[in-house]
């Protein structure tokens, strides 16, 4: 049975919070993020970008639709925001997307409208449903029905947000961009140099690795398409 609290010193490293003031801090609901790549819109609020000092002042702010995850109104408190969606506060006019640094901690970028209007989406398994019908699942739990089979695990789609349109479908192959969000390369921003089975070797900060490929998440053809640097 999952716990409904949970404690400051064993919340997931990749939290970037203070260990050593309250016993407490809020525990996300089960989502369509793991813990590790996850944190609650209460901590987000909070802890990171400190918009609000009580849980009292959070609570008014989200239950008055003041706060948009992936252009959609959210009311819990500890709704889980996971690797690049896109955090919204309409009334102040920012917007921001999550995202994962070197330290392998989960970080806030502010993003403007233009971009803050799509996602990108790893895609992680698909199965077939009938002869020219697959349904794609994609890292944030969503899953898409389509008729072309030219998807491949490991791909990424770019989202139109909140229609969930398919704007652009890119490959994980040779020359593409990739940001590593697992491994001991974490944080990495790279190109990929060749895709051999379970392994990508690519290029960044002009060396040259190799890591798993379901560490890598295609991030641009020959350039980021989303803001990345802190």
């Amino acid at each position: 049975m999952v716990k409904s609290h949970l404690k400051r010193i064993a919340a997931p490293r990749t939290w970037d919070i203070d260990r050593k003031t309250t016993k407490f801090i809020a525990r996300p609901k089960p989502g369509q993020h793991t813990l590790q790549l996850g944190m609650p819109l209460a901590v987000l609020l909070k802890e990171i970008l400190k918009k609000m000092k009580t849980n009292k002042e959070l609570k008014i702010v989200v239950r008055n639709q003041e706060v948009l995850v992936d252009g959609k109104r959210r009311y819990d408190i500890k709704f889980m925001i996971g690797l690049m969606d896109v955090l919204a506060i309409p009334k102040l006019k920012e917007n921001y997307r999550m995202l994962i640094n070197t330290k392998n901690r989960l970080y806030l970028r502010q993003i403007d409208e233009k971009e803050a209007s799509f996602k990108p989406c790893k895609l992680v398994n698909k199965i077939m449903l009938g002869k020219d019908k697959m349904q794609l699942h994609l890292s944030d739990g969503r899953n898409i029905l389509v008729k072309k089979n030219d998807y491949k695990t490991g791909d990424t789609l770019v989202l139109e947000l909140p229609s969930q349109k398919i704007l652009d479908h890119i490959k994980l192959e040779k020359g593409c961009t990739i940001l590593l969000y697992k491994g001991k390369h974490v944080g990495l921003i790279g190109q990929v140099d060749e895709v051999k089975g379970s392994t990508i070797h690519f290029t960044a900060n002009k060396g040259k690795y190799e890591t798993n490929k379901s560490y890598a998440f295609v991030i641009g053809k020959e350039k980021p398409l989303i803001k990345i640097k802190e």
